[in-house]
This record gives C-alpha cells, sequence and structure tokens, in this order.
C-alpha cells in the first residue's frame, strides 16, 4: 500500500531518501514543489527516472469535499476521507487573515456534555496527512492562504498526539506551508500527561487548554475527563508546559448560562489562577441541541470585568460561524446524501 505524502514531515521524508540511497536534501525539493508550487505529480520536479519510481511508493491523497458552505466571514466544508468516514473543517476570516479549525478525529471519546461533537463516539483518529488535507482543501476551495490553524475541531488533539505532532511540524515548515508558529494553537481538554510531554518535544506551536469551570465538582460534570485530571494537575502541567517552552497558555472558557457564568464564578475563576501567568479566553456557547444556553452579553461582560478587575488578562472571543453550524462546539460532521 502507498503511503500518502501528506503525512510526512521533513524529518521523515530525509529519513525515507536515506534508506533510499538518495540525497535527504531532496526532501526540501519535494516540500517546496508540493506545498508551495503545487505540483501534482513526481514527475513535474526533473528529477531522474530513478528517483521518480522510488518516489511512486508515495500518493498525494486528499479528502473529498462533499458540502461546501460559505457565510462571509465563516465557511465550512464536508470531507469524506479515503474510508468512507467524514470529518469538518471551518475557515474563520479574522483581521490578521486566514485562520482555519482542523478536525484531529473522527467522532471524539471526551463526552464533553456541552458539546455536540462529543456526542459523536469516536470512530478513530485522522493521520497527519489527514489533518493536513484539510488546510489544503480550504485553501482550494477558497482560493485563500492560510495564515493561522486552531487544532481545535472535532477531537481531543493529545488522544492522537504522534499525527497532531507532525501535522504541526508539517504546516510550518518554511518549504511547506510556512504558517507562522505563533499563529497555530492546540487545544487539548486537559490530559495531562500528554500536555508534559508536548512541553518535553517543544512543538514549535502555542497550547490553550479547555478548563470551562472554576472548581473540579463542576468542571466534573461538565467535562468526565477531570475526573481522571482534576483542575490543579491540569493547571500545573499548563504551568510547566509554559515554564519549558516560554510559551503563555490560554485557558478557554465556555460560558453557559446559568451554569458557570456568575460573577461569584468569575472570582473563584481569579482566585484559581491567582499567581499563574494565563491568559482567559472567553467563549459565549453556541447553542446546539443540548440543554445549555447562551448567557446574555451584559452576563458575558460582566464576567470579564471581574476577571479584569482581579488582574486577570482576559478577552472575549469573536464569535464565527454559529449560522453554519460551524462554530465552537457545534461541529457534528453529518452527511446525508441527498
Amino acid at each position: 500500500m502507498k503511503m500518502n505524502f501528506y503525512d510526512l514531515t521533513v524529518d521523515k521524508l530525509k529519513e525515507f531518501l536515506s534508506e533510499q540511497n538518495e540525497n535527504p536534501s531532496k526532501a526540501l525539493i519535494l516540500f517546496d514543489g508540493i506545498y508551495r508550487k503545487g505540483f501534482k505529480d513526481f514527475g513535474q520536479f526533473g528529477f531522474s527516472e530513478r528517483v521518480v519510481n522510488k518516489l511512486s511508493a508515495f500518493k498525494l491523497d486528499m479528502p473529498e469535499v462533499k458540502r461546501k458552505l460559505d457565510g462571509g466571514d465563516a465557511a465550512k466544508l464536508l470531507l469524506k476521507l479515503s474510508d468512507g468516514n467524514f470529518c469538518e473543517t471551518v475557515l474563520m476570516r479574522q483581521k490578521f487573515g486566514n485562520c482555519v479549525c482542523v478536525s484531529t478525529q473522527v467522532g471524539c471519546n471526551m463526552g464533553c456534555k456541552f458539546c455536540r461533537s462529543g456526542m459523536l463516539r469516536k470512530q478513530r483518529n485522522l493521520s497527519a496527512g489527514e489533518i493536513v488535507g484539510q488546510l489544503m482543501a480550504i485553501s482550494k476551495e477558497f482560493s485563500c492562504r492560510i495564515d493561522g490553524v486552531s487544532v481545535m475541531g472535532i477531537g481531543e488533539p493529545f488522544d492522537n498526539f504522534s499525527a497532531v505532532a507532525d501535522f504541526c511540524s508539517i504546516i510550518t515548515e518554511d518549504k511547506g506551508l510556512a504558517v507562522s508558529r505563533r499563529k497555530v494553537t492546540v487545544s487539548t481538554c486537559g490530559i495531562v500527561p500528554k500536555i508534559k510531554e508536548f512541553a518535553e518535544i517543544k512543538a514549535p506551536v502555542s497550547l490553550a487548554i479547555s478548563l470551562h469551570a472554576p472548581n473540579d465538582k463542576l468542571r466534573s460534570m461538565l467535562m468526565p475527563i477531570n475526573k481522571v485530571y482534576p483542575i490543579k494537575d491540569v493547571l500545573d502541567a499548563a504551568e510547566y508546559y509554559s515554564q519549558k517552552t516560554n510559551k503563555r497558555v490560554t485557558l478557554e472558557y465556555i460560558l453557559l448560562a446559568g451554569i458557570n457564568d456568575s460573577e461569584a464564578h468569575a472570582k473563584e475563576l481569579s482566585e484559581l489562577i491567582r499567581g499563574r501567568d494565563f491568559y482567559i479566553n472567553l467563549i459565549p456557547y453556541n447553542e446546539t441541541d443540548t440543554e445549555f444556553k447562551k448567557p446574555s452579553y451584559d452576563v458575558v461582560d460582566n464576567f470579564c470585568r471581574v476577571l479584569k478587575e482581579n488582574g486577570v488578562v482576559a478577552t472575549k472571543r469573536k464569535e464565527f460561524g454559529a449560522e453554519l453550524k460551524a462554530a465552537c462546539g457545534q461541529l457534528a460532521s453529518v452527511y446525508e446524501d441527498n
């Protein structure tokens, strides 16, 4: 079976070439041709027949676009994978450029109560190439450059650690898609050992932690993973990551009406992270078919005000894609062939 070229980091491609008794420097030429110049065939490189024959071990496998929705500041693709499974990816047209939110799994086993994606039982992990393919498909379908990437779609990235690490390496490679390392963020619900491992490999990207509650009782109700990795362990791991990489960690906090959005919750959250160099990103809930509701703008503003008055760096996330069911927590990868 042929390997998907898009699964390969530069280092893995160099290793393949060395094993084939070829100059590993060809790896950068290949990346430049495929990712920067848009070559569709290895015969376009001008390599000898010998080299082209060896490169025939690879295929350029892209997902098939099954549905395309565009709502102006946001757009969404439903993609069919080679085995018939589906994934979704979202384009957000922001002030700094085009940011893509990618999925890392078919389904998700984390079971967060407020997340529609969490209702989908995990079928399998996506390969690095299938995650890269989401960026390639967005770029092609909407004729746009990719300026930033959020690994925040369907799936828990650190439940697919190796593929996500390779994906980050591939897309930030200067001869690859050359996405700025400062504009790539991986979000996790808090798998503590993998946060520490991510710190050790010093991936050149940023980390976000889905927190969503200021205490263990409430977080365990909303996020079953908290029963395995409670808040203190998660925040300690996040601080370890920050110290190892010299990068400030973002704590994501979805505001759920009447659940975690009171002034008392804001004060408790402020006390929880006091003395730690974290950044809070507040996300008004994007309603789905769950029991949860979105708080009013006044409640969101007040929550943010209380955090700031207590010395916490906090911002409110701009809302993208709710009308397309493409916003945070709304992805479902549902396809009906009409």
